[in-house]
């Protein structure tokens, strides 16, 4: 294991290198840049500001060729430097700050979330096919598959605000926003965040609920639960031991497609929940051409996609001993 282990983390950094230079080049794609949007404005104002332009333009390197932009900004990030955001006009981990500690819990809960619900749901489901039961979960697995996560929030937004006078917009009230960090702002953060969980998860957990309960009946149907159940083996047992082990595997191994799919899931939710997370910054800064800003959060993302699909993997390797006699074979 240590050597699988030690080869993954190997595999990891021409994965990240491959896909910063993606992001960069996908980034800088829009004709234009940051300086031409700004540009336009001055000259809809009546200034030309060619001196100024000139000077960011030099300042920021924006005048070099793409490919010394990108070994800069690479070289940058590998020394704790992810550049300057020039909608902000501050460095951009500054920028960042408390909106990636809001993101990174937001997303926490949401997948603890989709999990702790998918998880007995699922395995519901498949014991009970047919039930009662079954049909309900099942038809409200497909509402959940079929709603968009923004039309969601907007009907919360409304019926709380309709029939309760709550908003339950943000993730903390309004004096704790510029405020530092205390216990009353962290019990704020925790009163608001259980709205964005609930719309942000829906559809991640009726589509994990309907993975475990086809993965379950396929494993339930096989010739040696058959067998075990024939033997005697008490139902529990016969659940337990070996088909919801092998069910569970497409459960975790969907760690690392789940991350990535919250984070940008949770972009739109942000914007119309007015959440103080990274996903409105994402979209202000590609939509004002903030190289930097939207490259440093994407990479982050990625990062977290490769992070997850290692710490899959490692899961399914203490969970299932084939993967793991087949890595220690493979030495």
């Amino acid at each position: 294991m240590f050597g699988y282990i030690a080869r993954r983390l190997l595999i990891m950094i021409p994965t990240m290198l491959v896909i910063s230079a993606l992001v960069f080049i996908i980034i800088q794609l829009p004709p234009g840049d940051y300086l031409t949007t700004l540009i336009n404005e001055l000259q809809a104002q009546g200034e030309s500001g060619e001196e100024r332009i000139a000077y960011y333009r030099e300042l920021y390197g924006l005048d070099q060729p793409m490919i010394v932009q990108y070994f800069n900004w690479l070289w940058g990030m590998l020394h704790g430097d992810f550049g300057h955001s020039f909608e902000y006009d501050l460095p951009v981990s500054e920028v960042v700050g408390d909106r990636m500690s809001l993101t990174f819990v937001l997303n926490f809960f949401t997948i603890l979330f989709i999990y702790i619900v998918a998880f007995p749901i699922g395995v519901y489901s498949a014991v009970r096919q047919y039930s009662v039961g079954d049909y309900s979960l099942t038809l409200i697995g497909y509402l959940g598959l079929a709603t968009p996560n923004f039309l969601l929030a907007l009907i919360l937004l409304y019926i709380a605000k309709a029939y309760f006078g709550v908003d339950v917009g943000g993730l903390m009230d309004e004096q704790y926003i510029d405020a530092p960090w205390s216990m009353d702002k962290a019990l704020s953060v925790l009163e608001h965040l259980w709205v964005p969980v609930i719309v942000i998860g829906t559809s991640g957990t009726a589509s994990m609920i309907r993975r475990l309960r086809a993965n379950l009946l396929d494993e339930l149907h096989k010739q040696y639960v058959i067998t075990a159940r024939a033997k005697g083996l008490s139902p529990k047992k016969a659940l337990v031991k070996y088909p919801l082990r092998m069910a569970l595997n497409p459960f975790i191994s969907d760690i690392g497609n789940l991350i990535p799919d919250v984070i940008s899931g949770s972009a739109i939710v942000a914007v119309v929940l007015g959440l103080e997370t990274t996903g409105p910054m994402l979209l202000n800064a590609l939509l004002a051409q903030d190289i930097y800003l939207a490259g440093s959060f994407l990479m982050f993302v990625a990062l977290l996609t490769v992070v997850g699909m290692l710490v899959s993997d490692l899961a399914l390797a203490l969970l299932d001993p084939r993967i793991r006699l087949g890595a220690e074979a493979s030495k």
